[in-house]
This record gives C-alpha cells, sequence and structure tokens, in this order.
C-alpha cells in the first residue's frame, strides 16, 4: 500500500475523483444491520458515510480540487456491444434510490462539482479526466472501492480506497498494484478481469476461470490474445473452457476496460476546493439530523435537535398567539404603549407608595442591583407594579447605610403573609433581600417558573415572554449599559430616570405576563406542580443558599499536598511502565504508549478523528490486560479531584461568612432535579476514599450545630410501586421488607430466607434496571451473566409484577397518543420521537417515556 502523499508534496495540485455510486452503496451497506433513519421515518445511512468519507478525505488529504461522478441512466457502448451487460443486477434498493437527491445536495452544500456525461459511466468519465489532469501536472486519486480503477493507475494517478470506521484509507500506486495481482504491468489487469468475468455486471469471463486462475495465465501468457495464440500449451478441461470461449474473453475485455476518451467539458482547473457552503451544509445537516457531525463541523452550537425543536417551538407559539391576537403581531414598544410610570425619590413618596401596595392582594416587583450575584449585589432600586401599564420605581442612595435603610421602610409589604408575590426569577429578588436582612413572605408566583412548567420546550426569558404573551418588546439591557464584554458599563453609571424607566417596564410586563400565564395552568394541567411544588421550593432554596456549609479549607490544603504526591508517584509508575517520559494528559501521547509501544489492543478503537480512544469507559474495559491502565485511571481521578475539588472549594468560600453557598436551579433539568452550581455541590464522588477525604471536609459552622444527612430509601422504586398500583410491590414497602430480597425471591421462585446475597444483589440491578428500560443484552452485560439467564429474570420479574408491566405499556402508550408524559403531580416531559419510524429511535423514547414520571415525580417529592 502506498504512502499517502500529501504531506510529501505540499505545493502539489491534487485531484480527488470520487466514484459517486460506489461510495453510496458501500456507505449504505456498511449500515445495513443498523440503519440510520431520521425521527421521521427518512433512511440517512448512505449519506451519512458518504458525508463522513469525504470529510476524512479532505481533512486527511487536504485536496487542492475534487469532483464526484455518477453513472447515469442511459445505455452505454457497453450495453450496445452486449445487451445483456448489467441484466441480471438487482434493483436498486428503494431506500439508496430515495437518497440519491440527499446525496446531490450534499456535494451541492460541500461545492463539490457533480459530474454526469449521459452514456458514459463514471469509471469511465474519472478515467478520462484523471489522464488529463496527470497530463496538466496533477497528481490524481481515484476514491473508490470498486478493484476495476486498478488498471489505471500510473505515475501520477493513484486508486485511494477509503478505510472504514476511522481507518486509514489504502492508496494504491503501480507498484502497489503490480504487487496485489501480481503482474509485470498495470494494463494486464484488463485481462485479468476479462478472464474471470463479473457476475455482478453479468460479464461473462471464460466460465470456469476464478480470480487465481486468471491471475496465474496472464502473468504467464502476458495478455489474453497471447494466452489464445499458445492456447496449444493448455491441457484438460481448462484448455477447452479456454479455447471454446474466445468470443467471450475478448468481449469481456472490451466490457471491463475503461474508456479514457470521454467527451465531456469539464475545466479541471475549475474543480479547485476551498470550503463548504457554511448556510447550505448547517441547513442539510440539520434537516438530516446528523448532530454529531455538525457539532464536529460548526462547534458546540450546532443541534440538530435544538432545529427541531425550534419549528415545534415556533408551531407552538404560532397556536399561542392565534388565541391571543386577532391579527398578526405588529410587536409594540414603549413608545406604542401608553403607561404612567412613577419614580419615588422622597420619603413621603414612598409611605403614599407603601399605603397603596398594603391595599393589594397581589404585587409585581423586580430589583435592580449592580451585579448577578444576589450575594454580593448593592440594590440600585425597587419597581412595584399591581394594575397594567402603571408602575413605580423606589430609588435607593448609594450610601449602603441610606440602600438599607429605604428597603427596610418597605418591610411590612415584604413580609406580609396576605400580599401574593409576583416576579420572574423570583429567586435571585428573594435572595437579594434575603441578604439584605429580608424573608419575604405570601404566596409566590414566578412567571420563569410557571412557563417553564406550562411550556417546558420553550424559551423562558422575560423578554421571549413579552413578545410572545403580549406582542411587546421591551428595552434591552444593552440599551443601557451597552453590550457584553469589557466596555459593559455598571447599571449604576445609568441615569437614574432610564434605570426606572427600564425596571418599571420589566415589573409591568411581568405582571401582565402573569395574568396571562395564571389562565391558562389549570387548562395545561400543571397548576399543582406550580402552586404546591416549584412557587413554595423558591423560598426553601433561598434559605439553604442563604445558610451554606462551612468547609474545612486547611484540611483540604493539606489534603492537596498529599494528592499531589500520590500524582507524583503514578506519573513515575506510568513513565516506568512505559519506559519513558511522556504527557499523560495528552490523549495522543496516552494512545501511542498503550496501542503501539505497548500494544495493549490489536485492534484499538479509534475516535471520529482518527485518534486513538482514551476514554474513561474504553481504558476501564481493558484494564485487567495491563497496570499501566489501571494507574493512568487512578492518576486522572486523582488529577480532577486536586484541580476541580480540592484546589476550588476553598477560593468558593464566603469571606463575611466564612461558608460555601452555592446557588440552586429549578429549570435545570427536564425532570425537575436541583441543579447545584457555582460552586457544584452535588458531583463530589464519595464512592472512594479520595472523594470521602474531600466530603469529610465539610464540618458544621461550630458547637451549636451538628450536619445531619438524610435520604429517601429507595424513592424511585417507591414511586414506581405507587405510579403501577403492583399489589406485591406495594405491599413489599408497606411492610418493610427488603424490597431486593422480595423482587430475589420472586424472580428466583425462593422464599425470602433462602435468598442469597449473590441473588439479592442482582435483583437490585432488575429492580432499578426496569426503571430505565434494561433490556435481556443490558442485563447480560450488566451481571456478565447468560443472555438466557437475564431474558429469564426480566421475564420473572413481571410475572410477579404485573403491574409494573401493565404501568410501562399504559405509559408508552399514553406518550404515543399525545406526545409526552406527566409526573404525579404534572410536570410534564415531551416525548417527540416516540413515533419514530426508527426502531432504535423508538426505543430510547420509550425508555424515556416510562422513565420521566418516575424520575420527575422523585425530584418532586426529594
Amino acid at each position: 500500500m502506498a504512502d499517502s502523499t500529501s504531506n510529501l508534496f505540499p505545493n502539489d495540485k491534487k485531484l480527488y475523483l470520487l466514484d459517486g455510486m460506489a461510495l453510496t452503496y458501500r456507505a449504505h451497506f456498511a449500515l445495513v444491520r443498523s440503519p440510520r433513519f431520521t425521527s421521521g421515518g427518512i433512511c440517512t445511512s448512505a449519506v451519512f458515510g458518504v458525508l463522513n468519507t469525504v470529510l476524512d478525505l479532505i481533512r486527511r488529504e487536504e485536496p487542492t480540487h475534487i469532483a464526484v461522478a455518477f453513472d447515469t441512466p442511459e445505455p452505454t457502448a457497453r450495453h450496445e456491444a452486449f445487451p445483456e451487460y448489467k441484466a441480471q443486477r438487482d434493483e436498486m434498493p428503494e431506500d439508496i434510490a430515495k437518497q440519491l437527491p440527499l446525496i446531490d445536495r450534499l456535494f451541492e452544500a460541500l461545492k463539490i462539482q457533480s459530474i454526469r456525461m449521459p452514456g458514459y459511466e463514471a469509471d469511465d468519465v474519472i478515467g478520462t479526466i484523471a489522464h488529463q489532469a496527470e497530463a496538466k501536472g496533477y497528481r490524481t486519486y481515484m476514491v473508490t472501492p470498486d478493484k476495476d480503477y486498478d488498471q489505471l493507475v500510473s505515475e501520477d494517478v493513484f486508486v485511494y480506497k477509503p478505510g472504514r470506521k476511522g481507518g486509514d484509507a489504502e492508496i494504491f500506486g503501480v507498484n502497489e498494484v503490480l504487487q496485489k495481482w501480481e503482474i509485470e504491468r498495470v494494463d494486464q489487469v484488463i485481462d485479468i478481469l476479462g478472464l474471470m468475468g463479473d457476475a455482478s455486471d453479468n460479464i461473462p469471463g471464460v466460465p470456469g476461470i476464478g480470480p487465481k486462475t486468471a491471475q496465474k495465465l496472464i502473468a504467464k501468457y502476458g495478455s489474453i490474445e497471447e494466452l489464445y495464440a499458445k492456447s496449444s500449451e493448455l491441457k484438460g478441461k481448462q484448455k477447452e473452457n479456454i479455447e471454446s470461449n474466445k468470443d467471450k474473453a475478448l468481449l469481456s475485455k472490451d466490457l471491463v476496460t475503461i474508456q479514457l476518451d470521454v467527451p465531456h467539458t469539464v475545466d479541471i482547473d475549475q474543480l479547485s476546493w476551498k470550503s463548504y457552503d457554511t448556510n447550505a451544509l448547517k441547513s442539510l445537516l440539520t434537516e438530516l439530523e446528523f448532530d454529531a457531525i455538525g457539532k464536529r463541523i460548526f462547534g458546540k452550537s450546532f443541534s440538530a435537535a435544538s432545529a427541531r425543536a425550534n419549528v415545534v417551538r415556533e408551531k407552538r407559539e404560532s397556536e399561542i398567539q392565534a388565541t391571543l391576537f386577532d391579527e398578526p403581531v405588529q410587536e409594540k414598544t414603549i413608545r406604542d404603549v401608553p403607561h404612567s410610570y412613577h419614580t419615588i425619590h422622597t420619603a413621603a413618596e414612598r409611605a403614599n407608595l407603601i399605603a397603596k401596595l398594603a391595599l393589594q392582594d397581589s404585587i409585581c416587583f423586580d430589583t435592580e442591583t449592580t451585579s448577578l450575584d444576589p450575594r454580593s449585589a448593592f440594590p440600585l432600586g425597587i419597581a412595584f407594579c399591581f394594575e397594567p401599564h402603571s408602575a413605580y420605581y423606589v430609588v435607593c442612595p448609594h450610601n449602603p447605610e441610606q440602600a438599607q435603610a429605604v428597603i427596610d421602610e418597605f418591610r411590612p409589604i415584604f413580609e406580609d403573609d396576605s400580599i401574593e408575590k409576583i416576579g420572574h426569577n423570583l429567586k435571585y429578588d428573594l435572595s437579594l433581600l434575603r441578604w439584605h436582612g429580608f424573608e419575604v413572605r405570601g404566596k409566590l408566583v414566578d412567571t420563569m417558573l410557571a412557563h417553564s412548567m406550562k411550556e417546558p420546550e420553550m424559551r423562558h426569558g422575560l423578554d421571549y415572554l413579552s413578545a410572545l404573551y403580549l406582542g411587546y418588546k421591551p428595552i434591552p439591557t444593552s440599551d443601557l449599559i451597552g453590550p457584553k464584554g469589557k466596555e459593559q458599563k455598571n447599571m449604576r453609571e445609568v441615569e437614574v430616570e432610564r434605570v426606572a424607566e427600564y425596571a418599571c417596564e420589566d415589573a409591568d410586563v411581568t405582571f401582565q405576563v402573569a395574568k396571562i400565564l395564571r389562565a391558562d395552568l389549570d387548562a395545561a394541567g400543571v397548576s399543582q406542580v406550580c402552586y404546591e411544588v416549584e412557587f413554595p421550593l423558591v423560598r426553601v432554596l433561598v434559605d439553604m443558599e442563604y445558610e451554606g456549609i462551612r468547609l474545612d479549607s486547611e484540611a483540604l490544603h493539606e489534603y492537596s499536598r498529599t494528592l499531589s504526591g500520590e500524582i507524583e508517584d503514578l506519573q513515575n509508575q506510568i513513565f516506568a511502565a512505559a519506559g519513558h517520559e511522556f504527557n499523560i494528559d495528552s490523549p495522543k501521547q496516552l494512545g501511542v504508549v498503550l496501542y503501539e509501544e505497548l500494544e495493549i489492543e490489536k485492534n484499538p478503537k479509534k475516535t471520529a478523528t482518527g485518534q486513538y480512544s482514551t476514554r474513561e469507559a474504553e481504558l476501564e474495559r481493558l484494564s485487567g490486560k495491563h497496570p499501566i491502565i489501571r494507574d493512568v485511571l487512578e492518576y486522572r481521578g486523582a488529577r480532577k479531584l486536586k484541580s476541580v475539588y480540592v484546589d476550588q472549594l476553598p477560593a468558593a468560600v464566603n469571606p463575611k461568612t466564612g461558608r460555601l453557598h452555592t446557588h440552586y436551579s429549578q429549570t435545570w433539568t427536564a425532570t425537575g432535579r436541583i441543579q447545584s452550581n457555582d460552586p457544584n455541590l452535588q458531583t463530589i464522588p464519595v464512592r472512594k476514599q479520595r472523594g470521602r477525604e474531600i466530603r469529610a471536609a465539610f464540618v458544621p459552622r461550630d458547637e451549636n450545630h451538628v450536619l445531619l444527612s438524610a435520604d429517601y430509601s429507595q424513592i424511585e422504586l417507591r414511586v414506581m410501586a405507587e405510579l403501577s398500583g403492583d399489589e406485591a410491590m406495594r405491599e413489599a414497602f408497606i411492610s418493610g421488607e427488603d424490597i431486593h430480597t422480595v423482587t430475589a425471591s420472586k424472580v428466583y421462585k425462593v422464599d425470602p430466607v433462602e435468598v442469597t446475597r449473590e441473588m439479592r444483589d442482582k435483583a437490585k440491578t432488575v429492580n432499578f434496571g426496569i426503571i430505565y428500560g434494561i433490556s435481556g443484552f443490558g442485563l447480560q452485560q450488566r451481571l456478565n451473566i447468560p443472555r438466557g439467564e437475564a431474558n429469564e429474570l426480566i421475564a420473572n420479574y413481571f410475572e410477579k409484577y404485573p403491574g409494573v408491566q401493565r404501568y410501562i405499556d399504559e405509559t408508552i402508550a399514553f406518550a404515543k397518543e399525545h406526545g409526552y408524559v406527566a409526573t404525579r403531580t404534572g410536570r410534564r416531559r415531551y416525548i417527540r420521537d416516540i413515533n419514530s419510524k426508527s426502531k432504535t429511535v423508538v426505543s430510547a423514547a420509550e425508555r424515556l417515556a416510562m422513565n420521566s414520571p418516575i424520575q420527575g415525580t422523585a425530584a418532586g417529592q426529594c
């Protein structure tokens, strides 16, 4: 196999000619056992494979020129000479035929010229252009898996056979072709192909002469013509077959000979390639749902799933606005809508406003501050609204003590249980007030949370809600402080009157949006989750964030020094095993050490970019093959703990309180689980000793406090028992029995006293696996047991817990009919792919459908 010449001749003109149909068939059948479909059921296997092949070629070889040639349906000279040519070939598979227009669009988006010459096949077109390009000083690579192209190689014309699954391509020049076919001249490939024939193209060849015999005969006699000139030297049946089929042999030679004189109008110099059409390629990748490729090309911002969600969202936006507006929305601004906004400066004005607020059943408020962090933000003012198009902005002095005195005047309002408080992202405002000594009381209504429950797949920003529900565009923040960046101003630097108008508008818009949303919560089935779970939870999270937790920073500093020593020891062990030093943190260098130098695996997995895979899951799989792998995993774990937790957590301690104060988000996950961030205190690993050392650094704030650890026992299984109504499972929990022992006794059909530890452990895996839709194959992999035993365990489970099977079936059926599932309190999870034509996609959607109500209900209880 020839080496790639892309680095040897950096200034050469390199032309790559792709055999479009050969690559299409190859790509389609490479995925025939696990074909790709869009959520709409369109097969995309061939497009996916061709795109990957082309992108890999461009990345590896950096072509200066590139084109693709396709066959056409018109008959060729071969059909005229031999009407039976390709007559027995099966009709093109329907899935491939449907993808050809998509493949045309793909090459158009890639800005690669497609060439079709009626009456000529792609190999004739490629052969002609390749040899004409050679005469013009090009090095030409014919990109194809087809062996027939071997006859075309010359000093500057090569066959380029793409690798599979990211593997290296095979490049055949003259020497490689001669070695492959064991011949002396490249043109002898034609004679071998002619003698052996080709059943797929219905080229007859000589009966009884296969590839090996054909090669030996041509190697000996040089050509078909010379073979017949000396056929008397042959013996027996072989001589008879060859002499009686001379016409077929010569005809076959003509049929397999690729033409080099196809008339065409292609300007080779115009086949130069610079880049793809960004917009066209993004659009196509989005349509075909090629999310991973899109992100590889365009970065993390690309998301086909997001694009599909945009279509769904836009449809829903139209539906909502059709119920609110009689005519298409003409978005208005503050200049178009009459309003009455007041700036409050004096004590008398504040007293008058407080008197008005005290008479209200419900008020909306919005704080303006100097920072997005409520723990350190300084209040600039507070806007209040209790009727549409009217609002008040209370200005806070720049002096902290005076500012505190001003907001203290409103304490009776904020702490009045009888006044409902409305806001958008209320947790920020309540946190700010909490850090200034307030505990806001009364019912809460948060428009951001309400909308995230009602329309979980939409955006929830106030500007978006204003445009959607009011047809109104609020003043952009950037109009006051400028775009994000170093030059952006602080809100304190903006004129008070402009801030007042901005803040009053926010409170006014929020008040109006809340009125519209409130009316829809019951109809959407989410009033319970809003009023009983999400809104009350805001106050709880504010208190949790405010209280924080004390950290023994000195203990972590000491542990950091210990970890440094352990990391150095592991590093030395790894270097000793490798025999030299290298950058362990470099996946590329580590891959070379593991797979090339130590040869831990003969055929190691590679990433999409062709690099050796050193992902944790892959190293875990190989961990028993060499001690270095376990050391690498330990090294990585220790490095991550040190950098992410041990060294970072002390820096997050609030100097005023001496405690860590994380932020908790209610809208981070689709299931409703709370997310901790800045810093994240939820992902500290505790299953290994190193992680437990970090957890030990969290201590009571003083001798008058203790740490209380609380956890629901098997909460998701309890939820499953409740949602499914399965009597056997409910009884196990009600009676206080160990659910895993009970399950083991049922699936193994033994008395509970006969259940072994191994049985219980397996039953535990089954219990939790069922919640996540585990299959027999998945359980087999998880427990390392025979497939038959895994299937039997699952079958026995559903036999003993029939209510669980019924729940799963009914939940999936509901999702198929309505497009969503819901928790006990009404939180919805939309399952858009539940009715896909792709079995793989549907299976994943069904698992999501059955699990989401369980996870979401559990999240709502914890």
